[in-house]
């Protein structure tokens, strides 16, 4: 059996993995109560911390170093929560978080690892634009750690979504609600979790008999591309009756459009997003998505940072692969 791992402790106690892990380090901080489940949950879980994490945490600290987060989009709500996990976790080890984005860019991101080596940072997290092998060997050989977010690669560990189930939950969803003219909106620079989630989907809608996936490609995943692109479903010669969007912050650009147009979410045209930011309760209509945990993803890929920190030559990749759940609200 696999080891338990914190975010099964936090499920089975009802908190989020910062408090355990609140609990495990500084339990002072935590009120008794709290304390009391969350223990009660190691214990029935026979959770085990992670030895190597542990020691890097207490260990004196004179040589801790930063580690930088790289993300593509500040501005958007994911990154930010995949950032806070990250830094949570890295805090609690002692070490300092550097926020910083690519904006879409290889040549901004080359720039941003340049300064990072330069720093002699201890590591980073990072979701790549033009990052390829040779750029982390070259990271690696100067003494960083490596981890990607929501990639893959055999050569590196990382922590990511599984984006394909995602889309099928998304379009599976829309299906059993009697919609088979579905469209998926997305934006470029299409990100790879994106192009999963279509994918996803449109392998569903195929096993279901229910024809080609309409796919409308806006200039950004923001929400006055949402809106344009509910204008561009008016004019398709048979509007869809289901839009499963890349992200919430079109769906939600979307949503606004459609009811501005006297289209009416859910009766006329159903609607789902994907991420469930904070804003996603409160669209003009509550919008149906596929939540991702933003912030257990960058707690866990921060955590194997700190193993292959602590680990050094014995350190053998790692990987973790989370999985999307569908909340349902008004929209779908």
């Amino acid at each position: 059996m696999p080891p338990t791992s914190i975010r099964e402790v936090a499920r089975r106690a009802g908190v989020s993995v910062g408090t355990v892990s609140n609990v495990l380090n500084r339990p002072d901080l935590v009120a008794e109560a709290t304390r009391d489940r969350v223990r009660a949950a190691i214990e029935e879980l026979g959770f085990v911390r992670n030895e190597s994490a542990r020691r890097l945490r207490q260990a004196d600290t004179p040589r801790a170093r930063a580690f930088g987060i790289v993300v593509e989009d500040l501005t958007n709500p994911y990154a930010t929560d995949v950032a806070r996990g990250a830094e949570m976790a890295l805090n609690e080890a002692g070490h300092d978080a550097l926020w910083l984005t690519s904006d879409h860019s290889a040549a901004k991101e080359r720039r941003i690892l340049e300064l990072l080596e330069e720093q002699r940072a201890a590591g980073v997290l990072i979701i790549p634009v033009g990052l390829g092998p040779a750029g982390i060997d070259r990271l690696r050989a100067s003494g960083m750690t490596v981890v990607l977010l929501d990639h893959s690669s055999p050569e590196v560990c990382f922590a990511q979504v599984d984006h394909v189930a995602g889309g099928d939950i998304a379009a599976g969803h829309l299906l059993s609600l009697g919609r088979e003219r579905l469209a998926f909106v997305t934006g470029l620079p299409e990100p790879l979790p994106c192009v999963e989630r279509r994918n996803g989907a449109a392998r569903t809608l195929a096993k279901a008999g229910g024809g080609e996936l309409v796919t409308l490609i806006q200039e950004a995943l923001t929400p006055t591309e949402g809106r344009a692109a509910a204008q561009r479903l008016m004019d398709l010669p048979v509007m869809p009756n289901g839009v499963f969007c890349a992200n919430d912050l079109l769906a939600i650009g979307l949503i606004n459009e459609l009811l501005r147009l006297g289209v009416r979410v859910p009766e006329d045209v159903a609607v789902v997003g994907y991420d469930d930011i904070e804003l996603a309760t409160s669209a003009a209509v509550p919008l149906t998505t596929i939540r991702q945990p933003r912030q257990e993803l960058g707690f866990e890929a921060a955590e194997l940072a700190l193993a292959e920190a602590a680990e050094g030559k014995r350190h053998r990749h790692r990987q973790v692969i989370l999985t999307p759940e569908l909340v349902i609200r008004e929209s779908a």
